[in-house]
């Protein structure tokens, strides 16, 4: 056996599926434990409502990166802090509402 198919056989990185975004967006599209018995329509609106509030975090965000560099460049520290305080806890929520599906699995997982 070549080094090179013994190096290929131990790589654990996951395979594109196809080669669709399906991949990189499931996060936002979950499937799988309590999801799992919710009817399509439901999923849907899931998922559109969960697109929808990141979409709004992220504008927030930019709003946030904004302040910073108007700021900045007027030597006004409250408005940089209060576009620090926007732009981390935009990022913040974001991260939170990308893992909800994560989430709400570990915890119809542990019967909570």
């Amino acid at each position: 056996m070549a080094l090179k198919d013994v190096i290929l056989a131990a790589d654990p990185t996951p395979k594109p599926s196809g080669g669709t975004v399906d991949g990189l967006v499931n996060g936002l599209a979950p499937d799988w434990g309590p999801f799992a018995s919710v009817g399509g329509t439901a999923r849907t609106v899931i998922q559109a409502i969960m697109a929808a509030v990141i979409l709004i975090l992220l504008g927030r965000a930019l709003i946030g990166v904004i302040h910073l560099k108007v700021g900045g460049s007027q030597h006004d520290t409250v408005q940089v802090k209060q576009g620090q305080k926007e732009l981390a806890g935009s990022l913040v929520a974001a991260f939170i509402v990308a893992s909800i599906g994560t989430l709400f699995t570990i915890v119809y997982g542990m019967g909570l």
